[in-house]
């Protein structure tokens, strides 16, 4: 009995050690993508941190079951599809960061493609589009910011997709 208590100790504290050692190389950068999806500031981002707690929860609770899956994958995933998911309530709450023009939509799209390199068919997948959708939504959101960025007209709130 004894032996058997000892062993799940052993494993609890590699696991908790191996997931310590992945929130400590990944979090910032998981909670620099969410501070971006929410728009929220690196001063001020309460609805990012709240995404970024939910998704390194998901992922310790599966952290035993990876296996050959990417942790910092599976967390941006469920941090994206958290951030989809629940977005609209939020729409407008951003407090001025380099995203606030984009809908929450096309924010998503250019975090995932342009901050974290994610691939347009995986984007697709992700968010249920065709590639031809996300690459035109990424193109619009670009093309806004860039014309925010010159102080041009037209530069107002993006398109919902």
């Amino acid at each position: 009995m004894r032996e058997r208590q000892s062993g799940r100790s052993t494993e609890h504290a590699r696991r908790t050690r191996e997931f310590d050692a992945f929130v400590a190389g990944a979090a910032g950068r998981l909670l620099h993508a969410a501070t971006l999806l929410t728009a929220e500031t690196r001063a001020h981002n309460p609805y990012a941190q709240a995404l970024l707690t939910a998704a390194l929860a998901h992922a310790y609770a599966v952290w035993d079951r990876l296996r050959d899956e990417d942790p910092y994958d599976l967390a941006r995933r469920d941090l994206a599809a958290r951030f989809a998911r629940t977005a609209w309530r939020h729409r407008g709450d951003g407090q001025g960061g380099a995203l606030a023009v984009l809908s929450p939509q096309e924010r998503l799209v250019v975090v995932l493609r342009l901050y974290e390199g994610v691939a347009e068919e995986q984007v697709a997948a992700l968010l249920g589009l065709s590639e031809p959708r996300v690459r035109a939504i990424c193109a619009r959101s670009v093309a806004t910011l860039r014309a925010t960025a010159r102080g041009g007209a037209g530069a107002g709130a993006g398109a919902a997709a």
